[in-house]
């Protein structure tokens, strides 16, 4: 199954406006089939290869003059490399002449940032969109899409969710961890991982957590940053404004990939996503990452938020559209009730000057536009970024 990837023409732009353009994301999401297709004249170099890396680190000006356009895979491997790649692109000027891409976004843009600042283009790549996988259709498609999650792998080798899960936890998540930190009690972090699965959509609390794991809040924090850099979990930040009430200060925690998460709570086949509790988080969980896809791979920033007061008055995601706010209600349930209107009519009242219209994702099949909202399945949910972002 051969899936054309919506950020293709961004990067292809890009690689014509700037010598190097960095494509990070989580492992395992398509960044290097995708730089193979579509930067077909450029010459490839894994640097995961031990050979490679050596080559590259042990003599960097010879190995960055082998091509007159280069990929170089996982470049966080090989961080030493970007000092030299800024003195080669300063002294050959060509446009798109290096396409990078890593795995640990905090520890790459560290680098990046002081290397290649003003030279690169940035861009990530998550796990497939609905949009992309629109051709595949099916009968529970709400719950199978949320169990299975978005990870091409899945969808290209037909391999079953929980086998995949368990050896990408194994492989990439722990082998990150081992790199970046040193673990004491792997038993420990993976707990502390399946919690916060089963927090998902919910007030990120470092102390609640480090209560239920047995380890320090410091920890907590440390381990929370990891999963963060290796694109496990994305922290959604809450909306900020001066209208005199009181407000969370703390993110919302929520995964990059619902059947990751899935797999964490347990949760293997459609019959008990069903019937667990916590399956309106996970839609939830999906739509917002919907939201935020669309968005990376028109080469933005998510310029998502959610809002919450002291009071219980919240929405649950706010996009930030110019000078326009666009509140967004998530809705699992496959009927319309009067009752999700609550939160996008109180924005509307407390910022009616920059409250636009605002939109409900559902499960349900029909659709319609009112004067302050648009009722849209959750499939359509890429259109409040492109009508609005």
């Amino acid at each position: 199954m051969i899936i054309t990837r919506e950020i293709r023409n961004i990067a292809l732009k890009l690689a014509a406006q700037y010598p190097v353009v960095t494509i990070t994301g989580p492992r395992q999401s398509g960044k290097t089939t995708l730089v193979k297709t579509i930067f077909k004249d450029h010459a490839y170099f894994s640097l995961e290869d031990p050979d490679i890396r050596d080559l590259a680190l042990n003599d960097p000006r010879a190995f960055l003059g082998k091509k007159p356009r280069m990929i170089l895979d996982e470049i966080q491997r090989a961080p030493g490399l970007l000092s030299y790649i800024q003195g080669t692109v300063d002294s050959k000027k060509a446009n798109g002449k290096f396409i990078l891409t890593g795995s640990h976004q905090f520890e790459l843009m560290n680098s990046i940032n002081q290397s290649l600042a003003g030279r690169t283009a940035l861009l990530k790549l998550l796990p497939f969109s609905l949009t992309e996988l629109g051709g595949i259709k099916k009968e529970h498609i709400t719950d199978e899409y949320i169990l299975q999650g978005f990870y091409p792998g899945l969808h290209d080798r037909k391999i079953e969710c929980s086998t995949f899960y368990k050896n990408y936890f194994e492989t990439y998540i722990e082998r990150d961890l081992r790199q970046l930190i040193n673990i004491k009690d792997l038993r420990l972090f993976r707990k502390f991982v399946k919690l916060c699965a089963g927090r998902i959509g919910q007030i990120f609390s470092a102390n609640s957590i480090a209560n239920d794991v047995g380890v320090s809040v410091p920890t907590i924090n440390s381990w929370l940053s990891i999963l963060e850099a290796s694109y496990i979990v994305f922290l959604l930040e809450p909306y900020h404004a001066s209208i005199g009430k009181r407000l969370i200060k703390s993110p919302k925690l929520y995964f990059y990939d619902t059947g990751l998460a899935s797999w964490l709570m347990g949760i293997e086949t459609l019959v008990q996503m069903e019937r667990d509790p916590l399956r309106g988080s996970l839609f939830e969980n999906m739509v917002i990452m919907e939201m935020i896809k669309a968005r990376y791979n028109s080469g933005k920033d998510h310029n998502l938020y959610f809002y919450r007061d002291s009071n219980g008055n919240e929405v649950d995601a706010l996009l930030i559209s110019g000078s326009i706010i666009v509140p967004v209600e998530i809705k699992s349930a496959s009927t319309f009730n009067s009752e999700f209107l609550k939160g996008i009519n109180y924005i509307h009242r407390i910022l009616p000057d920059s409250t636009g219209p605002g939109y409900i994702v559902y499960s349900g099949e029909a659709e319609q536009t009112g004067e302050f909202f648009s009722l849209i399945n959750f499939r359509n949910c890429s259109k409040i970024v492109y009508q609005k972002g």
